[in-house]
């Protein structure tokens, strides 16, 4: 395969989601405020009649007024945080073989581009698209996002990232973890489902997709063993 996509949260790391302990990051380093979270809590019931039930996913306005410079080094210092028991074995082995055999390796998640700029650094990928947040004159607005890699968003980024990088959907193999990357699995030549969650387990054993689990097998003896 010419390109190989890697999702990031519940792929490449596991535990909480990046974006998740990257505001907890922030807090910890005094960035965000009073009007960081007025703006969140404000988007809520705004957003809703557009994005429904997803609307936590979509909204980044906890990061209105932050400097992108700003963000973009907290990121970088957040990143470099991570210890290597975060890290998923198997995908990073995957990872690197694809790079060792000439492919070009591109990270694809909703998390925010400036995490996922740090961690293509830190894992060697030639590319990553994440969530770009809209800015004005520097400086993050709290309006909704430019970019936001989900669900069928990422099957729709497909064409672009295949487009960039000179090769075809049908020479892509594309690494994920749940349902909502199905849009996207189901576009590339080579679906590979990691530690997927129920939906998208059956939708790769019914299309024999090959499946890689991280997770430890239940001893015989522990409940709801089979």
């Amino acid at each position: 395969m010419r390109l190989a996509i890697f999702d990031v949260d519940g792929t490449l790391i596991t535990g909480k989601s990046t974006e998740k302990r990257f505001i907890a990051w922030l807090l910890q380093q005094g960035c965000l405020g009073p009007r960081q979270f007025a703006s969140m809590v404000w988007n809520v019931p705004r957003r809703f009649p557009v994005h429904g039930r997803h609307v936590f996913r979509k909204n980044k306005a906890y990061l209105a007024g932050l400097s992108q410079q700003v963000v973009a080094e907290q990121a970088a210092r957040f990143v470099a945080s991570l210890p290597g028991t975060e890290w998923i074995p198997r995908s990073l082995e995957e990872l690197r073989g694809h790079r060792e055999r000439g492919a070009t390796v591109v990270l694809l998640s909703g998390t925010l581009q400036p995490i996922i700029d740090a961690l293509a650094v830190r894992v060697g990928a030639d590319a990553a698209f994440g969530t770009i947040c809209d800015c004005e004159d520097g400086r993050y607005t709290g309006r909704p996002p430019v970019r936001h890699p989900f669900f069928h968003a990422k099957g729709e980024l497909l064409g672009e990232i295949c487009s960039r990088h000179g090769a075809k959907p049908a020479e892509v193999v594309a690494y994920a973890d749940s349902r909502f990357d199905i849009p996207l699995l189901e576009r590339v030549g080579e679906p590979v489902a990691v530690s997927p969650d129920r939906a998208l387990a059956s939708w790769a054993r019914g299309r024999g997709c090959r499946i890689i689990d991280h997770r430890p097998p239940l001893p015989q003896d522990s409940p709801g063993a089979t």
